[in-house]
């Protein structure tokens, strides 16, 4: 039998990699930010706008830009951003790109931090991407938990 036009589907992928010190492959990152020409002050003049400029190695290789706006209060230690970061790169072989949502806040110094990939935000071979991604700092050094489903 002839496999000519047949194709075969990628599989489904569903995948977490957790951050390891001294592991053989680390999924790292480094992020860079700087304050947008766009700043403005919005209520108390603690708020912020600040670009973002990542780049993975690892599992996901590639690159995230995106924006930031931020918020301080007159608490010491309480504070909130969001973010938009378009992401694009190869994620375990597959090209493409998505787009991760962030959210954060800090109550008295107890941060929160929610980053999910945007639903239907996939491109090329991350069409249908789902997923969450954690941050870790360690020793100054950025590393990254993303727990991903792809589908077939």
């Amino acid at each position: 039998m002839s496999n000519v036009g047949r194709h075969e589907a990628s599989p489904a992928l569903h995948f977490v990699r957790h951050y390891r010190l001294g592991a053989r492959h680390p999924c790292r990152y480094s992020a860079s930010v700087c304050v947008s020409s766009g700043s403005n002050s919005y209520v108390h003049g603690s708020e912020g706008r600040m670009l973002l400029d990542k780049r993975f190695e690892g599992d996901l290789v590639g690159t995230g830009k995106g924006e930031m706006l931020t918020a301080l209060t007159s608490v010491k230690g309480s504070a909130g951003y969001v973010a938009i970061e378009r992401v694009a790169g190869t994620l375990h072989g597959r090209s493409g790109a998505f787009v991760f949502q962030h959210s954060g806040s800090m109550n008295r110094g107890a941060q929160q931090l929610s980053i999910t990939v945007v639903p239907d935000s996939g491109t090329g071979a991350l069409v249908g991407i789902s997923g969450t991604f954690k941050l870790n700092i360690v020793d100054g050094k950025h590393f990254y938990e993303f727990e991903y489903s792809l589908p077939q």
